[in-house]
């Protein structure tokens, strides 16, 4: 089940720095390729506003 980031982002860029496989890209709101994406919670554990969750 990949990730997925909702409108808490604060757009900081800690998600980026941590994703071993570049699955995130940077924007208003920052997105997750699911097809990228290997669920390994490297972002969840760095986000300071808990804005990355699982996807349903």
């Amino acid at each position: 089940m990949a990730y997925v980031i909702n409108d808490d982002c604060t757009a900081c860029g800690a998600c980026v720095d941590e994703c071993p496989v570049e699955a995130i890209s940077e924007g208003d709101i920052y997105k997750i390729d699911p097809e990228l994406c290997t669920d390994c919670e490297a972002c969840v554990d760095v986000c300071p506003v808990e804005a990355i969750h699982p996807a349903e």
